[in-house]
């Protein structure tokens, strides 16, 4: 026995404003549309992968997804650009990631890191 993937499900009232948020804001690919879900993707293999928490560290809620990036400042600039609401700013975490929350449009804490 052996588990392949893990996929969040976030629920939402309107699902074309994910196109906007994780396409083009986060570059991931739309694989996916049945017309009331949406499944974005990136070609990046990586191990499935779980997070329990009681926060977000540094005080921070628990975000509802994380994200890993190539370039979080590139992303960092890019969020302000398009005037996303960025609830937790840009900061080198001790434990080694540099990252920063910004909300999605269905007001979920999304955090955005680089490791160090």
């Amino acid at each position: 026995m052996a588990v392949l993937r893990v996929i969040s499900n976030l629920p939402t009232g309107d699902i074309a404003a994910a196109r906007a948020f994780y396409g083009d804001f986060l570059s991931l690919h739309l694989v996916m549309d049945h017309g009331w879900i949406q499944t974005f993707a990136s070609d990046a293999r990586m191990a499935p992968q779980v997070s329990i928490a009681t926060e977000g560290g540094s005080g921070t809620p628990v975000p509802t997804l994380s994200v890993e990036v190539d370039d979080v400042d590139a992303y960092r600039r890019r969020a302000g650009e398009l005037g996303l609401d960025i609830v937790y700013e840009l900061t080198d975490e001790p434990w080694g990631v540099r990252r920063f929350y910004v909300r999605d449009p269905f007001g979920n804490a999304i955090n955005i890191l680089s490791h160090r």
